[in-house]
């Protein structure tokens, strides 16, 4: 999927660039959790710890540890003091976040704890187990409610729905079943995917969920009938992460392919395609605001980018805008920040996840030498100028480019578009020598 996008930056954005990401594991991060008041995060990794983090500027409060293998799943008691962990050592920890202590170890899984979830009354928890079961756990006791079985399969991924009433999971055979809480019957098993289920998350209303698999594609599933309503290819490898906005309307998944999507649910369009990660992205989780999206990645790293406009808080954007880049601190250098991801403006430049913009203004769309474009942009009598590149924006490239790949975005006030398009013509001009 090809990619040229035109952001704006948040004051948030521009206040925590420098220290935004979240540094400190010693190994793949293989999950990220976010606090109901959307304060603090845990993640959990391959160095056999849990972090416990303030957001968004990425202040590492503890680390905490306690388990003898990698630790795989985190996920917030309510009010945000206590939190479970389950790892590959089979066991799952109750920690207190005031002080790093582990309050109870429950053990009976007789393999690796893939996955954890909590309750939304913070009751009970779950836990997916690769011995092929799944334990409903009493938090306070300590004790084993149910154990759940479908086929004879590893189980990945689970999920409470947002009433607590029923328990979504993903199994290594590909399948989903639906559990009703109270008894452990099973309500629905749910095929489709042609690989392992890696991921699962309910919509708010509880009504649909979404599914990664290894198959490379996100799906949307029907709960009351177990009807599969959308197939979206993802990625380019297995789908790893998946996670659903607060609000519903937005999907985020991660892959091995390094990228982060985030999709409209409603249409499952793209919304924006994030490079950032050096390695597999593991887990997403949106915060309780929905304006930034945590993921974590086999890089040790977890990033955090502003929903809005796909854009990572720290780290890599600092790169991006380094004196190298020609950066002059006016408002259209600073509204192209984003774009430095996919394009480059030198020379000799090269083509990236889009083409270069050297020599842009004047130019035939479609024909820089060497960049893949979609048919649609192919043979067109399209010539950027000023006047063009303005309306591509102003209309948003489904109207003006129909068919093109270029994500759905539009920029709507004529200040930043005159910004953006003077910053251009200063840093693309094929007469500069740059």
């Amino acid at each position: 999927m090809r990619v040229w996008t035109a952001c704006v930056l948040t004051v948030l954005v521009l206040s925590t660039a420098a220290r935004a990401d979240l540094l400190g594991h010693g190994g793949f991060v293989k999950d990220v959790a976010i606090s109901l008041d959307g304060r603090q995060a845990l993640t959990a990794s391959f160095d056999y710890s849990v972090m416990y983090w303030n957001l968004p500027g990425g202040g590492r409060e503890r680390r905490l540890d306690g388990h003898e293998g990698g630790v795989n799943s985190v996920a917030f008691l309510p009010g945000g003091a206590r939190a479970i962990s389950g790892a590959d050592d089979g066991t799952m920890i109750l920690w207190s976040l005031d002080d790093g202590a582990i309050l109870k170890k429950y053990t009976g899984h007789r393999g690796k704890i893939a996955a954890v979830a909590v309750s939304p009354d913070g009751l009970l928890a779950a836990t997916a187990s690769w011995d092929r079961s799944i334990r409903i756990w009493d938090i306070q006791s300590g004790e084993t409610l149910g154990i759940l079985k479908g086929r004879d399969t590893n189980f990945n991924a689970v999920a409470f729905s947002p009433d607590g009433k029923r328990l979504l999971s993903g199994a290594h055979d590909s399948s989903m079943h639906l559990w009703n809480v109270a008894d452990g019957a099973l309500l629905l098993t749910i095929t489709g995917h042609d690989f392992a289920v890696n991921s699962v998350a309910f919509t708010p209303d509880g009504r649909q969920a979404v599914s990664g698999s290894v198959d490379e594609t996100v799906r949307l599933w029907d709960l009351e009938n177990g009807r599969e309503l959308a197939i979206w290819y993802a990625h380019a490898g297995p789908v790893i992460g998946v996670a659903i906005s607060p609000n519903g309307k937005l999907v985020a998944s991660g892959g091995m392919d390094k990228t982060v999507r985030i999709w409209h649910l409603a249409s499952g369009k793209i919304v924006h395609a994030m490079e950032g990660h050096e390695g597999p992205v593991w887990s997403l989780s949106f915060t309780p605001d929905g304006r930034l999206l945590l993921s974590a990645g086999a890089d040790e790293i977890v990033r955090i980018w502003d929903v809005e406009y796909g854009i990572p808080l720290g780290g890599e954007l600092t790169e991006m805008i380094g004196a190298g880049h020609d950066e002059d601190g006016s408002r259209g250098a600073r509204l192209f920040r984003k774009c430095r991801a996919c394009h480059t403006t030198e020379i000799d430049g090269a083509n990236k996840a889009g083409p270069t913009l050297y020599g842009v203004f004047g130019r035939l769309a479609g024909t820089v030498e060497g960049y893949p474009y979609s048919d649609a942009l192919v043979g067109t009598d399209i010539i950027w100028t000023e006047e063009n590149i303005d309306r591509l924006f102003a209309e948003g490239p489904d109207q003006f480019t129909p068919g093109s790949k270029m994500p759905l975005q539009r920029m709507t006030e004529p200040r930043d578009r005159a910004e953006l398009i003077a910053y251009l013509k200063r840093i693309t001009d094929s007469e500069r020598g740059n």
